[in-house]
């Protein structure tokens, strides 16, 4: 399998390091829109300008993108999607269904594959979520992020003046989770599920008071959560917050029996030291899937929902049945 990157930032050194350890695959080359003089993979990969991408056409069974769900991938999927086998990690939630039409629009007029918002939410946590409420009809999904540092608060808050870094962390909340596992089936708005907390480094003449309170009342971000501000030093925050971990938890709970005298509770749970080498994993994975698929006559796009386990693994169907059925 001929995997390439496109995008090189966290997302895209965590492909090269799931491809490394993928023994059926290999990486053609990282393409970036930087100069390539000034990128340094981790590994012998070759780096070439993303102009010269389509150079490549024949010698790349499944391209993996690497950007933004913000700006990068609502153009530059359904592009890349009319020259290549392809996968993406978009991941917001509200515009997927958009998303996916100008991606299969794209991959089915030129006969190629794409699979859209692989990663593990939405991606492995989509799955649990629908295995759950297929095995538990009568019942309620529930989903809980963190603790984990989220990339797209953090950059809010430095975008804040005064602000030199940050890093944001989205806590569940522990008293939530246990009313779920107990089956009592409570109603939680967004800030009954999560605080979140926040570790500042203000500029030395920064208006720290002015600072927090911007963070607390930013819509769409803090304003609806309890939220917890802390300002440390630049030397704290590389050594105690300079890593992207994350995770997560989703619960599905449930009765049976005629008169729902039976309760049930199916929990699926992440914990990750690195969000962006997990998600990577998951991608490879998927990857797989999609050049076995294609090979197969399939095309246009899908979901983590069309695939059949059997095609993320690179076991054989016989090892599988021998040693994971």
């Amino acid at each position: 399998m001929k995997l390439a990157i496109y995008g090189y930032g966290n997302l895209g050194r965590g492909v090269e390091c799931a491809v490394s350890k993928a023994k059926d695959a290999t990486l053609v080359g990282i393409f970036t829109r930087r100069d390539p003089a000034t990128v340094q993979p981790l590994t012998k990969v070759p780096v070439y300008s993303a102009t010269r991408l389509k150079e490549f056409k024949n010698e790349i069974d499944v391209l993996i993108l690497c950007g933004g769900s913000a700006t990068d991938l609502p153009t530059l999927s359904p592009a890349m999607a009319a020259d290549f086998n392809m996968i993406d990690s978009f991941d917001t939630h509200a515009a997927i269904p958009e998303h996916f039409e100008a991606v299969d629009k794209a991959a089915r007029e030129s006969n190629h594959l794409s699979l859209i918002s692989a990663g593990w939410d939405p991606g492995l946590f989509s799955l649990a979520r629908l295995y759950g409420s297929a095995v538990l009809p009568d019942g309620d999904d529930y989903t809980f992020w963190g603790r984990g540092v989220s990339q797209g608060h953090s950059d809010a808050i430095r975008r804040i003046d005064g602000v030199l870094d940050a890093r944001q962390y989205t806590v569940p909340i522990e008293e939530s989770m246990d009313a779920v596992r107990a089956g009592l089936h409570p109603a939680l708005t967004t800030g009954e599920k999560h605080t979140r907390e926040c570790y500042v480094v203000a500029a030395p003449d920064a208006d720290k008071a002015e600072i927090e309170q911007k963070i607390k009342t930013m819509p769409n971000y803090f304003s609806d959560y309890t939220t917890t501000v802390h300002f440390i030093t630049m030397e704290e925050l590389k050594a105690h917050h300079n890593g992207i971990p994350h995770g997560g938890t989703v619960i599905r709970t449930g009765n049976t029996g005629l008169n729902d005298e039976n309760k049930h509770v199916i929990e699926y749970k992440l914990q990750l030291d690195s969000n962006p080498e997990f998600t990577a994993g998951v991608l490879v994975a998927f990857a797989r899937a999609i050049d076995r698929m294609h090979r197969r006559g399939v095309t246009g796009c899908c979901t983590v929902f069309d695939v059949a386990p059997a095609d993320l693994s690179a076991l054989s169907p016989n090892e599988l049945r021998a040693t994971m059925l």
